[in-house]
């Protein structure tokens, strides 16, 4: 009997591709083969953000893509599209299970239920608060960096953001299981290990003896841990130990992604952040005194309910100020819920795209100061693959996230590797074995 075939994909962040790796253990558990998600198959899987309308429409599209290629197979969709609005969800032909940001362990077994019974199932349960971290099996596809999740949900109702509403109350990850997870990574080969959640920041905040300080320190501790990179922190989460321990240890990448959002104390008030432009650089100032020339990367929202061009061109200031080393622009896209999106005042679609354009160039440039500053240093390299166009050569990145390209005659996937770097072009470094 051929073995049954699921495809699955995801679209979002990082903690949604760490779990998409989940559902794919749970599915493989069961006796399935994974295949692409552009092939017949007899399960289908969308794993779903909401962040923005363009997200929410994106899913809606992969569903009809997968009744076209298999009119028969049984669709699932999870994630947080999913978890806030699941009539929504339902309403979409073809679709047969819905699953939101809990359960997902049952995944296996509900998508069986529906073939076996041809009913549609609506699995979606509103979050609680006390409910427990949903534990998903260890399972990572890549042999170079492996992504360890560490807490779940959010409580702190910036006012643009869904998240709260499709993630839930906080939820942190056991410090035991998370040491025992990396450690079983850490003996199969991996050389980095990036812990992610949705808001790290809070990690321990639920569970009162332990936080993300203490956390770090047990995990620089592991006996031949190579790297380990820290994903997105709020600044108000940033406490003077945080940054001794963030820049202290040489384990710990020097490459902080510490959101902005806007560069204008008013616009960062309406959006219910807490911090002020002058918190945030005096922040950015201490992370430079441990780790000078530390990668700094941000998000940033343009277009928010309000923002005047003065307020935008403060925004450019702090971005040219602050000389990040990446930033990721978000024009505003009003989430059903939340309270910006009965703000007054909002923003053209022309006005924001015009934003995003010059935020972006203006980044660009950043980017390339830079990355060129390391011109003519050696640079220790994860190698993560063969460059598909052009063989022969390898790209991979440094422990402050610069994409580096070199030649190589042998495959060095999942090795670092040091790297003598000799130009910037193509939005990257180039260089050579050293």
């Amino acid at each position: 009997m051929a073995s049954r075939r699921v495809a699955l994909t995801s679209l979002g962040c990082k903690v949604n591709q760490n779990e998409l790796e989940a559902l794919k253990g749970l599915f493989r558990q069961a006796g399935y083969e994974i295949v692409p998600f552009e092939e017949t198959a007899d399960v289908y899987v969308i794993h779903t953000c909401t962040v923005t309308h363009l997200s929410d429409r994106k899913s809606r599209k992969l569903v009809r893509r997968a009744t076209r290629q298999n009119p028969e197979a049984v669709v699932a969709v999870t994630g947080c599209y999913s978890q806030v609005a699941p009539e929504e969800v339902l309403k979409i032909p073809g679709v047969d299970v819905v699953v939101g940001t809990r359960d997902r362990a049952r995944l296996v077994e509900l998508v069986e239920e529906a073939r076996r019974t041809g009913q549609v199932i609506n699995a979606v349960r509103p979050h609680e608060k006390g409910e427990p971290f949903e534990e998903l099996p260890l399972t990572q596809v890549s042999r170079v960096r492996a992504f360890v999740k560490i807490q779940e949900g959010c409580e702190e109702y910036c006012t643009y953001c869904i998240v709260p509403y499709a993630r839930g109350p906080l939820r942190s990850r056991s410090p035991e299981a998370i040491i025992a997870e990396i450690k079983k990574l850490v003996a199969a080969g991996y050389q980095e290990i990036v812990l992610t959640g949705v808001h790290i920041g809070a990690y321990g905040r639920d569970l009162g003896n332990i936080d993300l300080e203490r956390l770090l320190k047990l995990v620089v501790s592991i006996p031949d841990l190579g790297r380990v990179r820290v994903s997105s922190i709020d600044p108000p989460d940033f406490t003077p130990g945080l940054v001794a321990t963030l820049t202290g240890s040489e384990k710990i990448c020097p490459h902080y992604h510490v959101p902005l959002q806007s560069g204008d104390d008013w616009i960062l008030r309406r959006m219910g952040r807490r911090y002020t432009v002058q918190q945030y650089l005096d922040l950015i100032a201490s992370l430079r005194a441990g780790r000078p020339r530390a990668a700094i990367t941000t998000d940033i929202i343009v277009g928010f309910p309000g923002e005047k061009e003065e307020h935008f061109q403060h925004t450019l200031s702090i971005v040219k100020q602050v000389k990040f080393s990446r930033v990721h622009v978000f024009p505003f896209s009003p989430r059903a819920h939340t309270p910006a999106a009965l703000m007054p005042e909002q923003v053209t679609a022309e006005v924001k795209k015009d934003r995003v354009d010059r935020l972006l160039s203006l980044a660009r440039g950043l980017a390339e100061e830079y990355a060129k500053g390391f011109l003519g240093e050696t640079l220790e390299v994860l190698v993560e693959q063969e460059m598909i166009e052009k063989p022969g050569l390898w790209e991979g990145h440094t422990e402050n996230y610069l994409l580096v390209s070199f030649p190589a005659q042998e495959p060095l996937t999942g090795q670092l590797v040091p790297i003598k770097i000799l130009e910037y072009r193509e939005g990257r470094l180039w260089g050579r074995i050293f």
